[in-house]
């Protein structure tokens, strides 16, 4: 039976972007796998690209098991809270539950950034706060955007991987 959901495709006024994945419950290499799986099966999502799996300590909260990060480049036509909502169901679908801040989590999505917007919400900013300080966002991001620049700090990647002081 065909599908009446056709595929999102590059030139609908898409956006390119930037998705931090990270897993530290269960089998973290088959819930980054799933959140991929997720992230492509859904009609206005493309993943374009993905690095490599990343093993990173705990940042925050201290007190958890160690993650396993990845990063995935991606084209959508949602909106930014489209997409967030988006995010956020497939995390419960893959069975995530927010118990405390920074806590063990099956699968955590994060928007990097969303080609060059700069957004703001009492929910969502973009491009994310924290991602120039955080090691295992920047690391697999080097490996698939070496060159894009942070649209508001005017960084690359590799710029801000060589002065990123977290271990």
């Amino acid at each position: 039976m065909a599908s009446s959901r056709q595929k999102f495709t590059a030139g609908n006024n898409g956006r390119h972007g930037f998705l931090g994945l990270g897993s530290n419950l269960g089998h973290r290499k088959r819930n980054l796998e799933n959140a991929i799986a997720a992230l492509s099966s859904h009609p206005q999502i493309d993943v374009l690209s993905r690095s490599s799996f990343h093993d990173s300590a705990p940042v925050g909260n201290l007190n958890q098991g160690r993650f396993l990060n990845a990063v995935v480049k991606i084209e959508t036509s949602l909106k930014p809270e489209e997409l967030l909502d988006t995010l956020l169901a497939i995390e419960i679908e893959l069975g995530r539950v927010r118990a405390e801040h920074w806590g063990p989590r099956t699968i955590d999505i994060d928007i990097l950034t969303l080609h060059d917007l700069v957004y703001e919400s009492k929910r969502l900013s973009i491009p994310h706060p924290l991602m120039h300080e955080r090691r295992f966002v920047l690391e697999p991001l080097a490996e698939i955007a070496p060159d894009f620049r942070h649209p508001v700090l005017g960084s690359s990647i590799t710029e801000m991987l060589s002065v990123c002081s977290e271990v």
